[in-house]
């Protein structure tokens, strides 16, 4: 029995033995792209069935940043204001592939670069390094901008921070 399970935060279904692409099609016919692509985005066998092209979800994809930081200040290096937002910031220390949820970096750390994917259903990066004096320079290594509405006060009161690098800066309107 095949059985696809569909969930997110606030809703949870079951699809069972549905193996026509098309009745697929339909019920995901009334979800908006990037529903879709959060709902299938771990699931290799809806993904087959409903012939999604990988691309389509790079096109609404992450978002990494690369921060280096100061070795005279500790603290916040990101300000995730919406707790609701947290499970959508993927943040990893120096090169380890082991995902962190803290927000704040300390000396025990001994971290040289952290690493922050930003899936795309985040919309607003209003405030997002907000007095994060702990950062020296940021690295957008990948960002596309096509999700992202607001990007206010991004970099207020960053009172170490020496540099900004866009590397991969693609404006979409």
């Amino acid at each position: 029995m095949n059985i696809y399970e569909i969930s997110n935060k606030k809703f949870e279904y079951k699809i069972y033995n549905i193996k026509s692409k098309y009745i697929l099609q339909i019920i995901f016919s009334n979800f908006p792209k990037s529903k879709i692509l959060n709902i299938i985005k771990y699931n290799k066998g809806l993904q087959n069935r409903l012939n999604f092209n990988i691309d389509d979800y790079k096109e609404y994809s992450e978002i990494e940043i690369e921060i280096i930081p100061s070795k005279n200040e500790y603290g916040e290096f990101i300000n995730i204001n919406n707790k609701d937002d947290e499970s959508y910031f993927h943040i990893y220390f120096n090169d380890d592939k082991e995902e962190t949820k803290r927000i704040n970096l300390n000396k025990k750390d001994k971290a040289s670069k952290i690493r922050i994917v930003i899936d795309y259903q985040i919309k607003s990066f209003t405030k997002l390094f907000y007095y994060c004096k702990c950062i020296e320079i940021i690295s957008f290594n990948k960002f596309h901008r096509k999700n992202i509405i607001n990007m206010k006060r991004m970099f207020s009161n960053c009172f170490s921070l020496k540099q900004i690098n866009f590397y991969n800066l693609l404006l979409v309107m």
